[in-house]
Formats: structure tokens, C-alpha cells, sequence
């Protein structure tokens, strides 16, 4: 199993999302579903979006065998989190990678995409590699797995370290309530992170995006932000019309982004959504 130095005493602190005064673990303005395998089903309207180790999604409860996962005693439907590659099995229809991050060892399922240009795909994660999971709690056959509908790779070990303080904060506030005088959830004391740290999540409007983020990304980015727009976000085709924009301009700017984790697909590949919580 990768060891992240957590010790010993860390396999009591479960992972949620960031939270808020009336909603820890939900994402601000519910993130509108997610391909989950072919021909899956969706929910709409009431999905959630927390991290999490592996030994809280290990230790999470089902109800019945179609309910949502409860973690902290709160229903989840879609879960993130970091870990490093333990092995890597490919077949025909998915990828199935096996991820430690020190608390536990899961399968992350990765369907693949029959009519993607395998011209254009990005190299396949590799043992050893640290990711980034976004993705659905499955169980099958009382196996549990991640059924993942993006996974990035870290590059920045500081994201490992952002991710865990996150998970605390969070599982606090499911378990004892909210701090004391902290209007918002968890405070934002300052940097310790080195080069300024790492950013999961898009920035609150007016903040700065990524510099990796130029041209037609941040455009995209910024209709999506300042768009009044239904629960299923902006279509790849409305982007392009209201930016003047080829569409393969914004696909190229939509891919860097979706990468970044700064928006996400809603109702198929090709509508998106920012991603904040």
C-alpha cells in the first residue's frame, strides 16, 4: 500500500465536501449527473460532490441495495478523491485501476469511450502515478468500486495534502456541526502551501484561474460563470454561437478545463457546468 505518512491515528477521519453554513458536502448549485457506464442511469437534481478516503467509502452504509451511500450518516452520490496507482487492468470495454491513498485499496472503473479519436487521447495513467478521482460509489456482487467519469493525474503533491485537510474539515463538521464564529464553514487561515498551493474546484467569480488557463479557455470559462443557464449547464454548440468560437476551439478549451476540474459534463460529454462547491 502507498504510504502518505498519514500515521496510524488518521483511519477514524473521513473525507467530505467543503462545507457550508447550511450545506457541508453539496456543491453549490447540485452538479447535474454523470455517465456512470453505458447505458447507466442518472440522477438529476440532488447529486452532491465529497471527498473521501478509501476506508470511508469502504466503511460507507447502503441502505438497500439501490439507495444512495450514506457517509457520516449523509447521502453522497458522486465522491473525490487522491491516490496513488497500485496496479492497472485493461480490457475491451474499461480500465480498471486499483488506488491506495493510505487509508485503503478500491477499483476505479474508467469506461471507455468506443467513439473517442484515439488520435487525440491523453496517455493512460501508469502504477505508481497519483490521481484525482471524480466518480460514483457502485457495489456489485458486494464488491464496492468507483464507477470514475474523470480522473487526472496530480502533479503537485500539495494537492494530496490540500485534499486530506479538506476531508477533515469537512468529516467535522458532519460530526460535531460547524466551528464556532465561522459563518461559512471551514476558515481560510492562509498558505501552506508552497508556489500557492493548489486549488480544487473553480474560483469564486473575479478570482484567477490557472495560468495553464489562456484565450478561449477562460472564455469558455467565464460564460459558463456568467450565464444565467439551467440545471444542465451550456451545450458545446451555445458556447461556441455566443463566443463567435469554432467548436473544436471550444472542445480543445473545454478538454483543459474538465482536466483542471475547474467544470464538469452534466447531461452527455458535450454540455458542461462549472464546478463549485
Amino acid at each position: 500500500m502507498a504510504n502518505y505518512g498519514y500515521g496510524g491515528g488518521y483511519s477514524t477521519t473521513s473525507y467530505g465536501a467543503q462545507g457550508g453554513a447550511e450545506g457541508g458536502g453539496f456543491m453549490g448549485g447540485s452538479q447535474q449527473g454523470s455517465q456512470d457506464s453505458p447505458g447507466g442511469s442518472r440522477t438529476y437534481g440532488k447529486d452532491t460532490l465529497r471527498p473521501v478516503t478509501i476506508k470511508q467509502i469502504i466503511d460507507s452504509v447502503q441502505p438497500h441495495p439501490d439507495g444512495d451511500f450514506k457517509i457520516d450518516g449523509s447521502e453522497v452520490t458522486q465522491v473525490t478523491f487522491v491516490g496513488q496507482i497500485n496496479s492497472v487492468s485493461t480490457q475491451t470495454t474499461n480500465t480498471t485501476y486499483k488506488v491506495d491513498d493510505g487509508t485503503g485499496l478500491i477499483e476505479v472503473k474508467q469506461w471507455v469511450d468506443s467513439d473517442a479519436d484515439a488520435s487525440t487521447a491523453k496517455p493512460q495513467p501508469k502504477e505508481g502515478e497519483y490521481l484525482r478521482v471524480f466518480g460514483r460509489l457502485k457495489a456489485f456482487n458486494n464488491k464496492r468500486h468507483v464507477a470514475a467519469h474523470l480522473i487526472r493525474p496530480i502533479t503537485d503533491y500539495n494537492e494530496v495534502n490540500y485534499h486530506l485537510l479538506e476531508a477533515t474539515a469537512v468529516h467535522l463538521y458532519f460530526t460535531r456541526g460547524p466551528p464556532e464564529g465561522a459563518a461559512n464553514g471551514v476558515k481560510n487561515e492562509g498558505g501552506m502551501f508552497v508556489d500557492g498551493g493548489v486549488s480544487n474546484g473553480a474560483p469564486a467569480k473575479g478570482g484567477k484561474l490557472p495560468a495553464k488557463i489562456t484565450g478561449v479557455g477562460r472564455k469558455v470559462f467565464e460564460l459558463l460563470q456568467s450565464e444565467p443557464q439551467n440545471n444542465e449547464g451550456l451545450h458545446v454548440n451555445m458556447i461556441a454561437q455566443k463566443l463567435g468560437v469554432p467548436s473544436n476551439e471550444v472542445f480543445k478549451a473545454g478538454d483543459v478545463l474538465l482536466g483542471e476540474g475547474l467544470i464538469y459534463t452534466t447531461v452527455d460529454d458535450e454540455t458542461w457546468a462549472v464546478l463549485e462547491y
